[in-house]
């Protein structure tokens, strides 16, 4: 007999409700924007986005259980989001998720938003474990090892801006419209377009801005973004008494990325070296072909996905990358999440707190600046 457990997704700007069986097919997966609330303000209000989750809610929830054609009794879990990100928003959706799960007398799942987004690859690929994952979203940037349901290694992170908040950043400084990161990806998909109409070399343009690859040097698997989002800054001061041309705008756009591919290839290529010294064993006896997984709403980025797909092929590693539509915040990935720990038998109990920080990794050693988050 299917076993059913409904997701609800809250963490941030996005609400989210899904209902998922538990061979992974995706029964409903219902999803509110809070775009036009929080684009006069160029980024995301708390207060605002957990008044809005307040106000869609109960309609996801209903609409949800509409288009599954279940009823309450046919769930054998409720799953919800219950950290990392704004308190607010992750309250609503928790106190959803445990009235549901109390008042129909079902286990109520705890779920880490972070570890949702690095088990999406079992969802819709069935990765073995342990793989190599490239977190990135708008709060975090994390190199981790997922060894298990519940247990992940972190080798590396950002000490300042997470990679979501770069781009977001960056674009806002160039007068684009939030969210940034896709106006950056279209602008340098432009670029490339205007070179190939011109019969020049897209990379010949990087000498002009030469913009920082940071850390690279470092014998380590960190990330820092903060001087590129600064020389960013310089670049676009430099540009005085006049707004930046299109032109300028898609020069500086496939600039940016071409040094945020420079800085991932680096970093994660240690990252690949220390995945198969330290699990070469693991996923030769268990016939495991190494694999690296990108999660987290930056992974919709095409130009990252491109270089790493080139990176992973030069290791004999697999790529794996969620569909575009699941690699931004949803219920989905909760709902899978929570059918993760339901069957592994890891049930919380109603009294479970909301934690704006929640490291997937607690015995990771601190970091200074963003890395305390992590």
């Amino acid at each position: 007999m299917s076993k059913y457990v409904l997701g609800i997704e809250s963490s941030c700007d996005d609400t989210g409700v899904a209902i998922i069986r538990d061979d992974g097919h995706i029964m409903a997966n219902l999803i509110s924007s809070q775009f036009d609330e929080h684009l006069e303000f160029g980024g995301v209000v708390p207060e605002i986005a957990a008044r809005a989750h307040l106000d869609h809610m109960d309609r996801l929830i209903h609409g949800a259980m509409q288009k599954s054609g279940l009823a309450y009794s046919d769930l054998s879990a409720i799953a919800a989001t219950c950290g990392p990100g704004l308190i607010g928003g992750v309250m609503v959706g928790m106190m959803a998720g445990k009235a549901i799960a109390a008042a129909h007398k079902l286990p109520f799942i705890a779920v880490n938003h972070l570890e949702a987004h690095l088990l999406t690859a079992r969802l819709t690929d069935d990765a073995p474990m342990p793989y190599l994952c490239l977190l990135v979203s708008g709060g975090h940037s994390q190199l981790l090892i997922a060894e298990d349901i519940g247990t992940y290694k972190r080798i590396g992170t950002t000490l300042d801006d997470a990679l979501g908040e770069a781009f977001d950043k960056t674009a806002k400084m160039m007068g684009l419209p939030y969210p940034g990161g896709p106006h950056l990806q279209k602008l340098a998909e432009e670029y490339i377009t205007r070179c190939a109409d011109e019969g020049c070399a897209p990379d010949d343009i990087i000498g002009r801005y030469n913009l920082p690859h940071p850390l690279i040097h470092h014998d380590n698997m960190d990330f820092s973004f903060s001087g590129l989002k600064t020389a960013m800054r310089n670049h676009i001061d430099k540009i005085t008494g006049q707004e930046i041309t299109t032109h300028q705008a898609q020069e500086l756009a496939y600039c940016f990325h071409q040094a945020i591919i420079g800085v991932l290839n680096k970093k994660v290529g240690r990252a690949i070296d220390y995945y198969k010294t330290q699990y070469g064993e693991t996923l030769e006896a268990n016939n495991i072909k190494p694999s690296l997984v990108i999660a987290g709403g930056v992974a919709a980025n095409r130009f990252i996905r491109a270089a790493l797909e080139d990176l992973t092929a030069g290791h004999e590693m697999s790529l794996i990358a969620p569909p575009i539509q699941l690699c931004s915040d949803n219920g989905a990935m909760i709902a899978w999440a929570g059918w993760e720990r339901f069957n592994r038998g890891m049930i919380d109990g109603l009294d479970f707190a909301a934690r704006p920080r929640w490291p997937l990794d607690p015995t990771a050693a601190k970091r200074i600046g963003a890395g305390v988050k992590a």
